[in-house]
């Protein structure tokens, strides 16, 4: 098993956002949290990757406990994520964003001797290949359409070498076109690289097409689990979050 929670709870000042949270995810899976605004999906992510704390409960990645440890050293041993808005730096270069971000995974420093922009390049460009901008390698981040800072935010993720990638909606304030080629280029990236998947997502139609295993968040807690069919067949989820007739 390479993710799993056990029993996490977080409170703030007396109120719940998390209750009992339980969670596997499998070597390999896509698998995709799911449920309305204020559920508790963001929580649930901070949690894992460290930014916040439980109240109670245990996190383990690889068999390994995380519970407290913080964001830089989760993402050191292998879990990468992206956030919900988009995390660039708008005045840098699409090529200089991915390049920092290879640099800080490489622990490369500089020195008087090297350039910093010939650092890393062969590493920088393959990325920008793989999520599809290395044509837009020179132009400045903050330039960019939504769609393809949200590529660009991916390939930030992706220099850190994670065995497990979060994604915090990830085609959220995107037109039905750019959906649709994110998606597919989550799913062949994810493919290519052996990667271990676990996003969130209001799309329902996303969800269905690419999740493998769906965990149901209501008011904090788990609601349901288990294959797309049996989710979208499960009564409780119809009747308070897909809003089918019951």
């Amino acid at each position: 098993m390479l993710l799993r929670v056990e029993n996490v709870t977080k409170s703030f000042d007396g109120f719940v956002a998390v209750n009992n949270f339980n969670l596997t995810v499998e070597q390999g899976q896509m698998a995709c949290i799911i449920g309305p605004n204020g559920a508790g999906k963001s929580t649930a992510f901070n949690l894992i990757t460290g930014h916040l704390q439980p109240t109670r409960g245990r996190i383990f990645f690889r068999d390994r406990e995380i519970t407290g440890f913080p964001p830089h050293e989760i993402c050191q041993m292998g879990v990468g994520r992206s956030f919900q808005r988009t995390n660039i730096f708008p005045r840098l270069s699409v090529f200089e964003n991915v390049q920092v971000a290879v640099l800080s995974h490489a622990k490369k420093t500089l020195n008087f001797f090297t350039p910093a922009k010939q650092l890393v390049q062969d590493e920088t460009y393959q990325l920008l290949e793989d999520v599809g901008l290395v044509d837009e390698a020179q132009s400045i981040s903050g330039t960019l359409s939504y769609g393809f800072q949200k590529q660009l935010e991916l390939g930030i993720a992706l220099a850190s070498e994670p065995e497990l990638l979060l994604l915090d909606e990830p085609t959220a304030g995107m037109s039905p076109q750019e959906t649709a080629s994110s998606i597919e280029l989550i799913g062949k990236i994810a493919r290519g690289r052996g990667l271990t998947l676990l996003f969130t997502e209001h799309d329902m139609d996303v969800v269905f097409s690419i999740a493998e295993k769906i965990t149901v968040l209501h008011q904090g807690e788990v609601l349901a689990e288990g294959l797309p069919e049996e989710v979208r067949a499960n009564p409780e989820v119809q009747r308070v979050y897909l809003g089918e007739a019951e």
